[in-house]
């Protein structure tokens, strides 16, 4: 047995009177399903598109920060060489003069061969850009001088470098080492003896 049922037509108290039907909005159109299909997959390919380009943006980043990394290490050999085969005239003139005090050279010869390297030691850091600082008689300034102790002096103006216990260095405009320096400072008053 088969139940059939039957649709009931409206009947007339059903259908909605002019008022009614002017409150109710009427439904905007909706395109045919196939269109809004065709406009899905077609925003589904741009959204891969974009996945895809991203991807590639992403991966040459990558390719150029590791290109860039690899340049600025050879770089810096390079520059690591350039200094190496600046000193090492400066170590074989230290050699032959280690050969030579061996040999049986008087003091006097020994010291003026170990002041020409020095002097040509001197010469190459200035090629390559570094020169010391100049301390003795000049005023004290933090930026290149770290003071060790205060003397008290009457001859010469308070914050006067007077001594120089280690030289300080400059690379080309920066400080690489601050010199290490005695100061001058005013003696302090001396107090009234007692009668």
């Amino acid at each position: 047995m088969t139940e059939v049922t039957q649709q009931q037509e409206p009947t007339k108290e059903s259908t909605p009177s002019p008022d009614q039907s002017r409150e109710q909005s009427p439904l905007p159109e909706l395109p045919p399903v196939s269109e809004t299909a065709l406009e899905l997959e077609e925003l589904h390919k741009q959204l891969d598109q974009t996945k895809d380009l991203l991807l590639r943006k992403a991966a040459e980043f990558e390719n150029f920060k590791r290109r860039t990394e690899n340049d600025v290490s050879a770089l810096m050999r390079r520059a690591s060489e350039d200094i190496i085969r600046n000193i090492l005239p400066v170590v074989d003139d230290f050699e032959r003069s280690l050969k030579a005090s061996k040999s049986g050279s008087d003091a006097e010869t020994l010291l003026r061969g170990v002041e020409m390297i020095y002097q040509k030691f001197m010469k190459t850091l200035e090629s390559l850009g570094v020169t010391p600082l100049e301390t003795i008689g000049n005023e004290f300034n933090v930026d290149f001088h770290d003071a060790l102790l205060q003397v008290p002096r009457t001859d010469i103006p308070p914050q006067t470098i007077v001594e120089e216990v280690e030289k300080g260095y400059r690379y080309n405009d920066r400080v690489i080492r601050h010199a290490k320096v005695i100061v001058s400072t005013t003696p302090p008053a001396e107090a009234p003896q007692a009668n």
